[in-house]
């Protein structure tokens, strides 16, 4: 069996007890569709030729027997309905569960070329395309087969002419059927990439709100959306177009073979050939026929819409994360924090050059090293680099003596902490953004965290303190205020390595102050790496370096620096004329 296929049933896997009593449920509904002519077959023939002894008595022995059929029929319906849509939902579930947590493994190259609309589309829309299929397939590619089945016999034993000619109107219906299924799933297919644009478009304007707002390009934004749209709502058109011939031909073919079961069977009653309640119950088993035949174009349908969504699915699944744990990996609790690149190379694109060239220098543990250096020669790739989110081209980045892709991501990690300058909040309360330093703090732990980081005075003046919800990306709180949560969160975290990304470039001086109060008590004991923009916020460190695209061409004290009347000094003097 095929990786793929197999992979596909293997989401069926917990719910067979679930998938087998649907697809009886769903027999004993078409057995049920299938005898209830059979019923009126004989109520009318018997009631025609005069054999019921006790008409009413009779009739009414039928009557309560179909009323029993249509209560099991119904019954077994509702089953069918809720329990396998809810099999669909639970699959649909496990799946975007799988997909969600793969995306958590998928390193930064992944994510920089992606668009997070499109995303969004392969968990919700793929995903749910690919639940109806599960769901609907089976039952519609058996059900189809055996309600086909079942009436062509039936129809057979009554009257074979007439059985037949109304089986010659099936190909004719398939060929149709399938013809316009082709077109409606092209035209769905195109309608999702269409929609996932929209997405796309809506989810790039809105995160960027305040840009479009602060360039007062609302119009434009409106225009790129409005082209958006229209091809979503020509792409709608066209599978409308296609949804109503498709069902239109198929209600025609249905009205057509009702006509001609009534003209010949109407022929064959003046040639005794058929009596009335024969005619009655083909007429019955005309409507059931296209039953089946929608059911197994339907099973087309789902087949292509969903196994297009599952391909989309098992490519990202199958998409091996550019960076992984190795086998067997280091695993130790806590480092000491000794950081040494060894001749460093990386560049992000073969085609865009190397950021970074060539690059060593060494942290040891406890020690406070600041990195400086013009815009573009590779501060920020370096801080990227440390922590994996990138691997270095050419060089070893070493933790403590190891190479640091001899240990476990997790393991890395959470001995690295990280203050950027654009710091993310989540969409939850004070408390919860702060736990997210350590998830099983205390209430005590957390709020310690937060005096640390001299955030406990403001976090207390908010509406509901530590419970406050700060809105997306912590929209509800200031510059200083962002960057004090992001701090608490390492204090929780203590990590025994830290690196500072200009963490204080975008504050006001009196945000800057109070953040820098809170980011010498969290770099005390602890290997610490500043990348920074502002001279005077590191005046203090061990040691400073001074990068160039050539690599590392000063290094020394704030006061050894300006002495040597080099770079640095001439980076701190243009600070000072500003």
């Amino acid at each position: 069996m095929p990786p793929r296929v197999a992979k596909f049933f293997s989401y069926y896997r917990p719910y067979l007890g679930l998938l087998t009593l649907d697809l009886f449920c769903a027999f004993i509904a078409s057995a049920i569709t299938l005898v209830l002519p059979l019923c009126v077959r004989h109520i009318t023939q018997n009631l025609l030729g005069g054999g019921l002894p006790n008409p009413v008595g009779d009739i009414a022995l039928m009557a309560g027997i179909m009323l029993a059929l249509v209560v099991a029929h119904t019954l077994c319906n509702l089953f069918v309905d809720y329990q396998g849509h809810m099999m669909g939902a639970k699959m649909e579930s496990d799946m975007r569960r799988e997909l969600f947590a793969h995306y958590q493994k998928l390193s930064f190259s992944f994510y920089d070329e992606q668009k997070t609309g499109q995303l969004m589309s392969r968990i919700t829309n793929d995903l749910f395309a690919i639940s109806e299929l599960a769901h609907h397939g089976p039952e519609d590619l058996f059900l189809g087969i055996v309600k086909f089945i079942g009436v062509f016999l039936i129809t057979l034993s009554i009257n074979p002419a007439l059985s037949l000619i109304v089986v010659a109107f099936l190909p004719l219906m398939f060929v149709y059927s399938l013809h316009f299924n082709r077109k409606m799933n092209r035209a769905m297919r195109l309608s999702k990439e269409r929609v996932a644009e929209v997405n796309a478009q809506v989810e790039d304007s809105l995160a960027g709100i305040r840009v479009v707002q602060s360039f007062a390009n609302e119009d434009w934004e409106q225009a790129k959306f409005d082209r958006a749209n229209a091809r979503f709502v020509e792409s709608r058109r066209l599978e409308y177009k296609s949804e109503g011939l498709f069902y239109g031909g198929m209600d025609a073919f249905t009205q057509l073979m009702t006509v001609v079961v009534v003209v010949f069977g109407a022929v064959a009653i003046t040639r005794a050939a058929l009596d009335l309640s024969d005619l009655i119950t083909f007429l019955l088993y005309v409507g059931i026929l296209v039953e089946p035949i929608r059911r197994l174009v339907n099973f087309a349908r789902w087949y292509q819409e969903g196994i297009t969504g599952f391909h989309r699915l098992m490519d990202m699944l199958e998409l091996p994360p550019a960076i992984q744990d190795p086998a067997p990996a280091h695993e130790p609790e806590r480092v000491r924090g000794e950081l040494e690149l060894q001749r460093v190379s990386f560049g992000y694109r073969a085609d865009f050059g190397a950021v970074l060239q060539d690059l060593s220098l060494r942290i040891s543990h406890g020690e406070y090293v600041a990195l400086v250096g013009a815009s573009g020669v590779g501060k920020t790739t370096l801080s990227a680099l440390i922590p994996r989110f990138y691997d270095a081209d050419i060089g070893r980045i070493c933790l403590d003596g190891v190479d640091i892709r001899q240990y476990s991501l997790r393991a890395l990690r959470r001995n690295i902490g990280t203050v950027d300058q654009d710091v993310y909040l989540f969409g939850a309360t004070v408390a919860d953004n702060i736990r997210y330093g350590k998830p099983d703090a205390s209430q005590d732990e957390i709020v310690e965290a937060a005096k640390q980081a001299y955030a406990h005075d403001f976090i207390m003046e908010l509406p509901q303190g530590y419970d406050t919800e700060i809105g997306q990306r912590g929209i509800k709180l200031s510059a200083g205020q962002r960057q004090r949560l992001s701090i608490a969160r390492l204090f929780l975290k203590d990590p025994p390595l830290i690196i500072l990304d200009e963490a204080t470039s975008a504050l006001d001086n009196e945000s800057e102050r109070v953040v820098q109060q809170s980011l010498e008590r969290l770099i005390k004991n602890r290997s610490t790496l500043v990348i920074a923009h502002r001279l005077s916020t590191i005046r203090n460190a061990d040691r400073i370096l001074v990068l160039t695209p050539e690599g590392i061409c000063e290094q020394g004290s704030h006061e050894e620096l300006l002495a040597a009347n080099g770079l640095y000094a001439d980076l701190h003097d243009m600070q000072l004329a500003r």
